[in-house]
């Protein structure tokens, strides 16, 4: 259930960046963007450590000035709606502020003209968000180590179940096809949507 949520999260928010970006189309930016919200909500409520990463990345956006759109600002408010309201697992600050940082300079680095000037690895690095990748798997190596040798724990560092990376990894890899695929997913929506107006 929380491989296909992480991979749906992935996937939808990609078509509704899109869906803005390329076609101008507010309504399903929105929808799917809500449709995201659903799965991100689940897991963060169910989870800690889903909780930690997608509200690392909703700062992250955040303090880099991506949430700059109404489909981003209606997701944004109320997601931190819903997480308010049914609350979240206990997290560790030191992780979160870990992953926090590493979402940010993600955010900072994509399509950055300073970036792209030092090199096609780093604006690789940087295009495909590997420095919250890099913290995530970070978290899940350890993780590991703190079952074997429990006195790793440390006061506000969590640590993540490794198939947390794993999970982590179907959401970046959904996102990236959503984002190669969009013009064909796109077509086949509006498509269907077409043929049901019609059949109304």
């Amino acid at each position: 259930m929380e491989a296909v949520l992480y991979a749906l999260s992935g996937f939808l928010m990609k078509l509704s960046d899109d869906a803005h970006d390329k076609r101008n189309n507010t309504i399903f930016a929105i929808f799917a963007g809500l449709l995201c919200v659903a799965c991100i909500a689940y897991l963060a409520v169910t989870s800690a450590d889903a909780a930690t990463i997608f509200i690392a990345i909703l700062i992250g956006n955040f303090l880099s000035w991506k949430v700059d759109s109404i489909n981003h600002m209606v997701s944004f408010i109320i997601l931190m709606g819903i997480l308010i309201i049914l609350g979240i697992p206990t997290i560790g600050i030191i992780t979160l502020a870990v992953c926090t940082a590493a979402a940010f300079l993600d955010e900072i680095g994509n399509d950055n003209p300073w970036v792209s000037r030092h090199g096609k690895v780093l604006e690789f690095f940087f295009d495909h968000r590997f420095t919250l990748k890099i913290a995530v798997l970070l978290f899940a190596v350890l993780g590991i180590f703190q079952t074997v040798f429990p006195a790793l724990k440390i006061p506000g560092v969590q640590y993540f179940q490794f198939q947390t990376f794993i999970y982590f990894l179907f959401f970046e890899i959904c996102y990236e096809i959503a984002g190669l695929k969009f013009d064909t997913i796109y077509d086949g929506f509006y498509h269907i949507f077409r043929v049901f107006s019609k059949i109304n």
